[in-house]
This record gives C-alpha cells, sequence and structure tokens, in this order.
C-alpha cells in the first residue's frame, strides 16, 4: 500500500516494508528511515538536483531518498552497508517508479572504504546520513570524489552546528575545519524527529556545502589536518602547548607560530583553514624541505605576547 500521492513512502509503507524484510532499525547502524513525503521533496528541493545528475547517496536504508532523488530526475548511485537492504532497493525502485530504474544503481559496501563508484562521476552528494559515522564519512566522500561539487546531508541538529561553526564560536572545532577545507559550509533546515521511524532522541538538521578550492599551500592534506588535529587535541591548551608535541618542542612549536604569524598564545578555535595551512607549512618535513625552517633559537621574545605555557 502507497499510503502518500505519488511513488514516495509513507509510515505505512516504511513499517510493511521493514516487517516483510524482518529489518529491525538498529543503533549500529545509525538506521533511522524517514517517512514523510513532504520532507524528503523539501530536501530533494534544497539540494537543487536537476534532471540527468549523477548523485551519490549513503545509506539510502529503505529507499525514501533515493525515491525523490530519482522523482526529480536524477540518476543515483547509492551506497549501502547492510546487505538485506541493498539487496531490496533496486526492487523497490523498480515497483515505485519503473521508468527510473535504469537510472539507478547500488553498491554493497562500506562508504568508508569505498574508493570508485560505477557509472558517470557524482557532481552531488544527498544523503541522510547515519548518526555515529556522518562526519567520517561526509569528508571521506569530499576527499575521494573530487567530482562532488554540492553536497546536502541530513546529520544530527548538534552536529549540524558543528560542521558550519565559524572560528570562534563555541562548538567550532575539527569538523569545522577539515569540512572548511573542501567547502563552504552553512546549516540549512531543521528537520523534525517525528518524520523518523523509529523517532530519535534528536532533531536533525541539513547541511549545505559547496566545493571550493582549499587554501593555497606547500603543505599537503594529510599535514594541515595533522596540525588540526594536534590544536584540537588539548582544547583549553594555548597553540604553543597543543603543538609542541608535532613541532617536537614548546620552543619550535613558538618558532612555528610566529613564523606563520599566529600568536603562540592563541587557541585552536580561533584559526580558520588559512592559518591552519600556514602553520603547517613550518613542518619540519615542509618547511625543511625548501631550506625555510625556523629554528627555535631564532625566536624573539615578545614582550605583548606575555607568559604561554609550555
Amino acid at each position: 500500500m502507497n499510503d502518500t500521492p505519488g511513488a514516495l513512502l509513507g509510515p505505512t509503507d516504511i513499517r510493511d516494508l521493514a516487517g516483510r524484510l524482518g529489518v529491525r532499525p538498529t543503533k549500529t547502524l545509525g538506521q533511522n528511515f524517514v517517512h514523510d513525503a513532504g520532507t524528503v521533496r523539501k530536501i530533494v528541493r534544497a539540494a537543487g538536483v536537476e534532471p540527468g545528475q549523477r548523485v551519490v547517496e549513503v545509506g539510502p536504508g529503505l529507499g525514501s531518498l533515493t525515491l525523490g532523488l530519482l522523482e526529480a530526475g536524477a540518476s543515483v548511485v547509492a551506497v549501502e552497508i547492510d546487505p538485506v537492504l541493498a539487496g531490496q532497493i533496486a526492487d523497490t525502485v523498480a515497483q515505485r517508479v519503473p521508468d527510473a530504474a535504469a537510472r539507478f544503481e547500488v553498491v554493497l559496501s562500506d562508504a568508508l572504504d569505498v574508493t570508485g563508484l560505477p557509472g558517470e562521476p557524482p557532481t552531488a552528494l544527498v544523503a541522510n546520513l547515519p548518526y555515529n559515522v556522518a562526519v567520517p564519512v561526509l569528508l571521506t566522500m569530499l576527499e575521494r570524489f573530487p567530482t562532488l561539487q554540492r553536497v546536502l546531508v541530513m546529520v544530527q541538529a548538534e552536529v549540524a552546528d558543528r560542521l558550519a561553526a565559524p572560528p570562534g564560536s563555541k562548538v567550532y572545532g575539527v569538523p569545522s575545519v577539515k569540512a572548511a577545507w573542501y567547502a563552504r559550509t552553512w546549516r540549512s533546515l531543521t528537520i523534525s524527529r517525528n518524520v523518523f521511524w523509529p523517532v530519535p532522541n534528536v532533531d536533525s538538521a541539513l547541511v549545505a556545502m559547496e566545493r571550493r578550492e582549499p587554501p593555497a599551500t606547500t603543505a599537503t592534506r594529510e599535514q594541515v589536518f595533522s596540525v588540526v588535529d594536534a590544536a584540537f587535541a588539548q582544547r583549553r591548551k594555548t597553540l604553543r602547548a597543543a603543538l609542541s608535541g608535532r613541532f617536537g618542542s614548546g620552543a619550535a612549536a613558538e618558532a612555528a607560530l610566529r613564523a606563520a604569524g599566529v600568536d603562540p598564545s592563541a587557541r585552536g578555535e580561533t584559526l580558520g583553514i588559512a592559518e591552519f595551512a600556514r602553520v603547517a607549512e613550518q613542518l619540519p618535513e615542509v618547511a625543511g624541505a625548501g631550506g625555510d625552517a625556523v629554528r627555535p633559537d631564532a625566536v624573539r621574545p615578545d614582550p605583548a605576547a606575555g607568559t604561554v605555557e609550555p
């Protein structure tokens, strides 16, 4: 039975399909299925999906969003970790939108393990991401598929705030900085918990991203991210202290920070991605290669900087 207009799945459809498959949503896989057709169409509109566009969807579940993307004319490749759901979704597509079946493919895999996708390279990622792996999946897809120009993902509202946070905000952290390496990121719509089955304990939100070039830097992405991770590993410490392990000592970290134009007494949450890239350029393996490494003994005391923790 289809209790919503058109081909999309409604609450009864979702429960009937799950019951027939013996599927019980699990927290381990972060499964919460959208059962409201209006919400699905709202997500598709917000994603700006165009007819013929190649879209990758992670975690399609029972197919709610998949059907909405196909209804909009997209060509969809879905990545699903659950073999039961992966085995069913093509049949659901064929039954609900038979004319779109040729525009759909499913890959049985953990999204974190996917290094290639069949067909044309995707230009958009649109997904209801599993709560427990949303950030690593998002960053992995952006890194491995440079053709992705636009992203619209549904995540836990708190995660959405972190991804879109600007420097200096209370929730700015590692996800915010790493997302900024790839794209301009902002929080879009809030999604009520009541459109899911089972109903989660938190509300969700849509995060939109537009890819842009990363900062111009001689450091690699991995080197920049290693500095970001170190800066936030001990959030309350100054950068001089937090980066001392990465640079070998507090004095070396201070030299690197000053060479990058960054106050050693600042904390990680005040730096943007471009500033982190400048700091990473002072890593011995980066600066040393070009002969521009700054020696710790070249640092002169800055009276205005005050005393910083070692």
